[in-house]
């Protein structure tokens, strides 16, 4: 829920989403050995900001910030589990800066699980969290423009890119073009 119309976002005190044939639930310190390993793939520091290499140390010190950004109400990291034990990639929420009301969702699957569905289940799941549970009406994606894998997640997921231009950025020294998709409360 969103608190007194301030950007900082409220989570229960422990999150735990049910659904899709997935639980999708908070990382927890007995996942860091997982975590370096569904995060050091050569895919995903491709497309997202995480470290790379991804080892144990980039594991401890992404779940530290994961933690204190939680705390402070601007997201919120679930690992996606088929049934709340093993990890197998992540789903998340987020706000990219304190002073923008605007929240935005991202996902990722290790290589091995890949295939199955994961990405748009996870990302159908936390939506239908922000918006019913959190009360937010439009929740947005940033999506390079050529990977494809992530806008089919996007699309299967019920999210449409809007008429903004794409956004030109640089990420790990390579120039990008993010294109915002949407997706808005029904009901």
């Amino acid at each position: 829920m969103i608190s007194d119309n301030t950007t900082r976002l409220t989570f229960a005190a422990q999150v735990r989403l049910t659904g899709e044939g997935l639980v999708l639930r908070e990382w927890t310190d007995a996942d860091l050995p997982v975590m370096a390993e569904l995060f050091d793939d050569r895919d995903i520091a491709y497309w997202t900001p995480l470290a790379s290499p991804f080892d144990a140390a980039a594991a401890r010190a992404y779940l530290a910030r994961a933690r204190q950004a939680r705390a402070d109400g601007m997201s919120l990291r679930l690992a996606i589990t088929a049934d709340g034990a093993l990890p197998l990639g992540e789903v998340l929420l987020f706000r990219k800066n304190p002073d923008d009301p605007a929240v935005s969702l991202g996902y990722t699957v290790g290589s091995a699980h890949r295939g199955q569905r994961l990405g748009s289940r996870a990302l159908r799941l936390l939506t239908d969290y922000a918006h019913h549970d959190l009360g937010l009406p439009r929740v947005t994606l940033g999506i390079a423009t050529e990977n494809a894998a992530s806008i089919s997640v996007a699309r299967s997921a019920g999210y449409h890119p809007t008429d903004e231009p794409p956004l030109d950025v640089v990420t790990k020294g390579r120039p990008r073009a993010i294109r915002t998709w949407a997706h808005d409360c029904r009901d």
